[in-house]
């Protein structure tokens, strides 16, 4: 039998799960694009992350278990329910974006409805919001599993000490999930911590942690699937590392070239996760190459349709500034400014 069957997967989950690889891989493109062109300030990369943001996503409850991801968690968020057109209004900055209604950079992913947590701008302290909703969860006894995720480089930051020395002395509910893709912007991982896994940390808390392979998301599901048991047990948190490679530079505002050859990003190419899930879903005989085509076809469409609506839509409007910001929403003056 093969692993995915044992995990209780079926081919139409493998082909879920590629697709929605898939649609992360297009709209991060299409944004790329967007950008070049001038079109929109900003876009900070899912290329490369898409297999473990989809398998830790596909182990979650969609509309019960909170998630509260970091700015490249892009499959994670299609796969927790986010539509193309939503992730498109909020890259423009746009009124309808769920996120924030125009008013956060790309990246910021929110969606009260799905349960999908804002983050920060400052690095890591999602992990502590984390580790705060897994405590409510705890204390009202609900069955609810919280995911939050961070690169290695964010794995350094005093919060996500202490997020996970809270989930480890309370046994929340909590996963932790490193996204590792070598890099903290221009800095590689060995001058960033003197242990070759993140994961090893977790034993300093009290809880398990794993080292998964990020470009298999059978790999990734299987691990994630063993965390969210446990969680919903109540046996308390676990800590993924994921292993992956970042195939953009870090943003838009980055250049690679200073701090990484072309030789070791096109070596990394040709272990592109997309392409690797492609070719073992054809040899598993859940999809051939017709098949691929078309799912390629129709995800094209659905980037496309995304992303002229997104473009037509009506940007915040100057009276609004203020909007869910206060109990008392100030009125703003001729001048410009704002009176209580």
């Amino acid at each position: 039998m093969s692993d995915w069957k044992k995990l209780g997967l079926t081919a139409e989950d493998l082909v879920g799960m590629y697709r929605t690889m898939l649609l992360a891989r297009r709209l991060d493109e299409r944004q790329w694009v967007m950008n070049r062109m001038g079109k929109a300030p900003f876009v900070i990369s899912c290329q490369g992350h898409e297999a473990a943001q989809v398998g830790c996503a596909w182990a979650l409850e969609r509309g019960k278990d909170f998630t509260l991801p970091y700015y490249r968690d892009l499959g994670v968020v299609l796969t927790m329910g986010m539509t193309p057109r939503e992730v498109m209004l909020d890259f423009f900055g746009r009124a309808e974006g769920p996120s924030s209604g125009g008013r956060q950079m790309p990246g910021h992913y929110s969606h009260p409805r799905l349960r999908i947590v804002s983050q920060s701008s400052t690095v890591a302290v999602q992990a502590v919001h984390a580790a705060g909703i897994g405590y409510a969860a705890r204390l009202r006894g609900e069955d609810t599993v919280v995911y939050t995720s961070f690169g290695e480089g964010a794995a350094q930051q005093g919060d996500i000490h202490e997020a996970m020395n809270w989930a480890g002395i309370y046994k929340l509910p909590v996963i932790f999930v490193c996204q590792n893709n070598k890099y903290a912007i221009s800095v590689s991982a060995s001058k960033q911590m003197a242990i070759e896994n993140v994961a090893d940390r977790a034993a300093g808390y009290g809880f398990p942690g794993v080292t998964v392979d990020g470009r298999d998301p059978i790999a990734v599901y299987a691990a994630m699937k063993r965390a969210v048991e446990r969680a919903r047990a109540g046996e308390g948190a676990t800590l993924i590392e994921a292993k992956v490679y970042r195939l953009t530079p870090h943003s838009s505002d980055d250049d690679d070239r200073s701090y990484r050859s072309r030789e070791e990003v096109e070596a990394e190419r040709k272990r592109d996760p997309v392409l690797l899930f492609a070719e073992r879903l054809k040899k598993e005989g859940v999809l051939d190459d017709e098949r691929l085509a078309a799912l390629d076809a129709e995800v094209r469409r659905e980037v496309d349709d995304a992303t002229e609506y997104a473009e037509k839509a009506p940007d915040p409007r100057p009276e609004d500034l203020y909007a869910r910001l206060y109990a008392t929403e100030p009125v703003i003056g001729q001048g410009g400014g704002a009176r209580a």
